[in-house]
């Protein structure tokens, strides 16, 4: 699955998010109900069709909230090639043996489903404590999100990983294709953590999870009969190794990127 460039047709802003797409919420709304009639969601999983009824934080170019919409409109293909952008976040879980943790994303997934991706990748949503409009509140709803996403896909309680071991490193601004109708166009909070933690995937979310070195994962990427995410190859191809590299002695000088990475 490619990833293309960011460039799109228009620059959304706050002034233009409403007439663009009629869907937004140009407040953080709590919730977006998805009708239980909506064709563009005919034949999917019931959960996950659920799932997309939550609130994603609709951003201008450079990361700064003008609104909210249903994770269904902020991944529609349509949307996305008109610039509608929204915030997410990436996971690298590592033990304490360097091995980073892995999923493969469950066949009921609504994008890329059946694709093996980082620890966990999801939304913060338009939610008391994970909003934020400077950088370092940004960060902290970033961290709030993955905290709970962990743990309902993977069962990863909160106990086992308090924020603070969260450590940020940069934001990626990307766009890719799932199919002819869905897709991606985030800006992804990269966010680092190494602990050993007990884990249990939720069916509906997880079909499989791995522990790899960086040897294993080369050799997963050689495997032909595996697919992977756009944004998980996106960060392994420009970033990741060099971080992995210096877990344990030097990651600091990584840490705290103002400037947004345009991939």
């Amino acid at each position: 699955m490619s990833t293309t460039a960011t460039e799109t047709k228009t620059t959304v802003t706050a002034d233009n998010v409403l007439r663009l797409f009629p869907d937004v919420n140009t407040s953080l709304a709590s919730s977006h109900r998805t009708p239980t009639t909506d064709n563009d969601l005919q034949g999917y999983d019931e959960e996950q069709i659920r799932l997309m009824e939550e609130v994603c934080i609709v951003l201008d170019n450079d990361d700064n909230p003008i609104g909210s919409a249903s994770k269904k409109v902020c991944h529609l293909m349509k949307n996305i090639n008109e610039g509608l952008l929204h915030r997410a976040f990436s996971v690298f879980l590592f033990d304490s043996n360097n091995r980073l943790l892995l999923q493969q994303r469950a066949a009921e997934k609504i994008t890329f489903p059946g694709m093996w991706t980082n620890t966990c990748c999801s939304h913060p949503l338009g939610i008391p404590g994970e909003t934020g409009a400077e950088l370092d509140a940004a960060v902290e709803g970033v961290r709030r999100a993955a905290q709970r996403k962990l743990d309902q896909e993977l069962g990863i309680q909160a106990k086992q990983i308090p924020l603070d071991l969260f450590r940020f490193l940069t934001r990626i601004h990307y766009k890719a294709p799932s199919d002819g109708k869905w897709g991606e166009h985030e800006i992804d909070y990269i966010l680092i953590v190494k602990t050993d933690v007990d884990h249990t995937p939720n069916p509906n979310e997880v079909q499989d999870t791995r522990y790899v070195s960086q040897q294993d994962l080369r050799a997963m990427f050689e495997d032909g009969s595996l697919t992977f995410t756009p944004w998980f190859k996106l960060i392994c191809n420009s970033m990741l190794f060099e971080w992995w590299d210096h877990l344990d002695d030097g990651l600091d000088r990584y840490q705290g990127e103002t400037e947004i990475r345009r991939m």
